[in-house]
């Protein structure tokens, strides 16, 4: 694969030269939107945490927030705060400075106002764009591809056709030196001895296992199980009737690719080809955690419709599902239902999305990225609101 990237210093590749307006608190969602809509080249990341939440989940915020100011396709990062939340904004601020992009902070109190704030933030996000315009992009392989996997609004043709199609995918990436990130460990329960069987040694197939173990525990502490959550009821109306038959069709994603490590919640991979990384299956958590784990591009299959993107990661979505590529256009990208069709091998479609993946890589934009349906994201907490 040979595509052109944005080469920060730290080393990594980004596929876009965004620069990112990042909410540190729920409470300042309003401003940072409001800066980045005023800026073009800006986008903003907004989310629902950040105060009244114990300490693990402040932490787990803080991180991920690192994260998110460290992706690859920001080039320039501009903090906004209200100045009594509980996240670590210095925190953020010195990861951020480490990665060797410029960033700076704002806090709505200290300035007097969402008004005040929107207004100066303005003046910085302004000089950023003009600075990060000035990059030119570079020759960059697969080596220095970051994807993220994600399946939602799954049905039967999302484990039989796009699933396995990209995991045709996956493994070729491997084999250039990338990096390919699997979450969804609600969407391992049933299958998870399949996945595990497939890392690198028994040490690594067993955190996989403990993984899965974690998040059946945490819905065994709500005095209920999975039914009626995981399969949704689109998955089931879609032809899913378990949650196993849905794992089953969830980890084909990897094709036959070798886990070579698991990692905590947006934590960024330390080795090169395919690992697991701890998150839940719906979108806004799990595309969040992928971008703070430095992802700069995701594949997302859909076989009923799901439209969401990420504001700086392109999102690309794929389906198995005729009809959904049929009624949905304005968010599919790809279709490989003629797979299901019988008229295209695997090996095929597998083709095509690969191809697709590079030439997003170097600027085309997904429909995601065109129609906007980036804005509604989240970060995972396991904790209360208090």
């Amino acid at each position: 694969m040979n595509f052109l990237g944005y080469r920060r210093p730290d080393g990594r590749v980004g596929t876009r030269n965004y620069v990112g307006i990042i909410s540190t608190v729920v409470c300042a969602n309003e401003v940072a939107k409001g800066i980045a809509d005023k800026v073009s080249g800006a986008v903003a990341f907004t989310h629902q945490q950040g105060c009244c939440q114990t300490p693990p989940d402040l932490n787990r915020v803080t991180e991920t927030l690192c994260g998110l100011g460290c992706n690859p396709n920001l080039a320039a990062v501009l903090l906004i705060g209200l100045g009594c939340e509980g996240t670590e904004m210095p925190t953020v601020q010195k990861a951020v400075a480490a990665c060797g992009k410029p960033v700076q902070t704002l806090f709505i109190q200290e300035l007097g106002g969402a008004a005040k704030t929107t207004a100066e933030g303005m003046l910085i996000a302004q000089e950023m764009a003009i600075q990060a315009s000035r990059l030119k992009p570079q020759e960059c392989d697969g080596g220095d591809i970051v994807l993220g996997l994600k399946c939602g609004s799954s049905d039967t043709t999302s484990g039989l056709a796009a699933n396995p199609a990209l995991g045709v995918v996956v493994e070729h990436l491997v084999a250039e030196n990338a990096v390919v990130i699997l979450g969804e460990v609600t969407e391992f329960i049933g299958a998870e001895h399949i996945l595990a069987a497939q890392a690198k040694d028994q040490a690594t197939g067993d955190k996989i296992l403990a993984l899965v173990e974690r998040m059946e525990n945490r819905v065994k502490a709500m005095g209920v199980d999975m039914r009626g959550g995981q399969p949704t009821p689109g998955n089931i109306a879609g032809g899913l009737t378990t949650i196993e038959e849905k794992s089953l069709g969830a980890i084909a994603k990897v094709g036959n690719a070798v886990v070579q490590e698991v990692y905590e919640y947006g934590q960024a991979p330390g080795v090169k080809g395919l690992v697991v990384m701890d998150s839940p299956g719906r979108e806004p958590e799990i595309l969040t955690g992928l971008a703070a784990a430095g992802c700069n591009l995701i594949a997302f299959t859909t076989g009923r419709g799901a439209p969401q993107g990420f504001p700086f990661v392109p999102v690309i979505k794929i389906t198995g599902n005729e009809k959904t590529w049929n009624h949905l256009r304005d968010h599919m990208d790809l279709s490989v239902h003629q797979v299901m069709d019988g008229k295209e091998s695997l090996g095929q479609a597998g083709t095509r999305i690969y191809e697709a993946i590079e030439t997003v890589a170097s600027g085309t934009r997904t429909k995601a990225e065109i129609s906007g349906y980036v804005q509604a994201m989240d970060i995972y907490v396991t904790g209360p609101v208090i």
